[in-house]
């Protein structure tokens, strides 16, 4: 009886090893029939694959007296999936518009709304999208001009500009797009050091809202450690979710309003173009946040050539600080943009005061392939280009609601600043403009400056020109019987 048992006991057993067997036999054909009919091998899996933008989602902060602009590039139409998209407020409600055919601009004013909205396109509206938000104030409080590019929602976002001490108000706006809750931890550094306090941690943002968090005035705003702060670098990572984030700095009543654009992560080799040329303060900021001291090169690229500030040959920037750099003496007036090495990454800006209003700026990555877009151009419009290597021709298209306007081609000398004043097409009273570079072009580092007025009623803004975001590069996937088990 003992020796049957036995025996049926050794036939399962030795079923389930065959069975086994033969499942692992069939994912290994699998997996090797996946490994070889891959098209590129193992190096598209390392370096990951790059497709076009078929989906485009930003959230532009609002704010009462507002105008709303979209652009996207006709050259990056080529999506075989229909075209369609909306602006609604983050909270839902009635559609403001539909973002214009590519090559064609829409905008609208909004005087009395405070919302935030949602910007959404999909298919060939998406690809190339630039959504703006201008505001002009001639009077009161708030006068100046103020212009940001709505963001599109991330993990890790960085800002340097003035501090509460130099500040009248600093309002970061934090919008979730998302139907789920999210959650984001405010951290900074100052001129004396990083920032060390619980406040600011965990800070909520609800579904479909925006939250607007006062620096230096809140514990969410980092509380009363940041208020003595004349100069700050704040980062804002999301712990679960993500948010778009846009920061505006009331400078003091009536003496300017701005926002300051979102800085590229932390690098050791910069690019800050659109320096404004004219009178005023001009001071470059230098972020170290990392824990070991930077050693900063900083070189100033104008119309005449690059060279490095008297006495500024070499910065020592001490870890986790802002340093600021004075710059008015150096450029002596002129548009510029200034160029930074470090051993160490760094993140860096840039304020500009001209009568009495301010302007911030950033680093950029060069122009690429399809360009630069800008989506709001009126008043006086400049462009500010810098060729820190090559040369470059440039040629910039008006676009007006009703399509394009002449080219002008500005030519951009090897390691120098050129500017140039667009103009719209006929009798559009404001409009986008598409960067493109010519052929053999080097790298080209580009803003728009928008000003009116003269002498101490002039209210200007300065808009960082980034690369047209028409193909993204999806992450590497790494063979792995894995990827075969459900």
């Amino acid at each position: 009886m003992i020796a049957k048992v036995l025996e049926r006991v050794m036939r399962l057993t030795a079923y389930r090893y065959a069975v086994a067997a033969l499942v692992l036999l069939a994912l290994a054909a699998l997996y090797g029939a996946a490994a070889l009919s891959r098209p590129d091998g193992p190096a598209r899996a390392a370096t990951g694959v790059r497709t076009s933008v078929t989906a485009a989602l930003v959230a532009c902060p609002g704010g009462e007296g507002l105008r709303l602009s979209t652009l996207a590039p006709p050259s990056a139409a080529k999506s075989a999936v229909p075209g369609k998209g909306e602006v609604v407020p983050t909270r839902g409600g009635t559609p403001l518009g539909t973002p214009a055919a590519p090559g064609t601009v829409w905008s609208k004013d909004l005087a009395k709304t405070r919302d935030s909205f949602a910007v959404r396109a999909y298919g060939h509206l998406a690809a190339g999208l630039e959504v703006e938000q201008t505001t002009h104030w001639p009077s009161g409080g708030d006068r100046g001009l103020a212009g940001v590019r709505c963001a599109a929602p991330n993990a890790d976002q960085w800002f340097t500009g003035p501090g509460p001490d130099a500040a009248e108000r600093l309002d970061l706006y934090l919008t979730n797009l998302e139907a789920q809750p999210a959650s984001v931890d405010v951290t900074a550094l100052s001129g004396e050091g990083p920032l060390d306090t619980t406040d600011g941690r965990g800070t909520l943002v609800e579904p479909y809202s925006t939250r607007i968090v006062r620096i230096g005035k809140q514990p969410e705003g980092l509380g009363d450690i940041v208020a003595a702060a004349r100069e700050i670098a704040i980062r804002v990572r999301s712990t679960s979710g993500r948010v778009a984030a846009s920061l505006r700095v009331r400078s003091a009543a009536k003496a300017g309003i701005d926002w300051l654009p979102p800085a590229p992560a932390p690098a050791t080799a910069l690019v800050l173009p659109g320096v404004p040329g004219g009178a005023g303060q001009r001071q470059l900021l230098v972020a170290v946040p990392g824990g070991d001291d930077a050693q900063v090169r900083i070189r100033a690229i104008t119309a005449r050539g690059a060279f490095t500030p008297q006495g500024q040959d070499v910065l020592d920037a001490p870890a986790g600080t802002v340093t600021a750099v004075p710059l008015e003496s150096t450029l002596a007036g002129k548009a510029a943009a200034v160029r930074i090495t470090s051993d160490r990454p760094i993140v860096a800006g840039f304020t500009a005061q001209s009568g009495a209003d301010v302007a911030y700026g950033t680093a950029t990555e060069p122009l690429g392939e399809v360009g630069g877009v800008v989506a709001d151009n009126r008043f006086e419009s400049w462009l500010t280009l810098t060729a820190p290597d090559r040369a470059a021709t440039v040629r910039v298209t008006p676009v007006g609601p009703d399509g394009p306007g002449a080219v002008q081609e500005i030519r951009v000398p090897a390691g120098r600043t050129a500017e140039a004043r667009l103009a719209g097409p006929p009798g559009a009273p404001s409009f986008g403009a598409l960067i493109a570079l010519g052929p053999g072009s080097g790298p080209v580092h580009a803003a728009r400056t928008l000003a009116t007025g003269k002498g101490g009623e002039r209210s200007f803004t300065v808009l960082p020109i980034v690369p047209a975001p028409v193909a993204q590069r999806m992450p590497p996937v790494g063979d792995s019987p894995r990827s075969l088990v459900p």
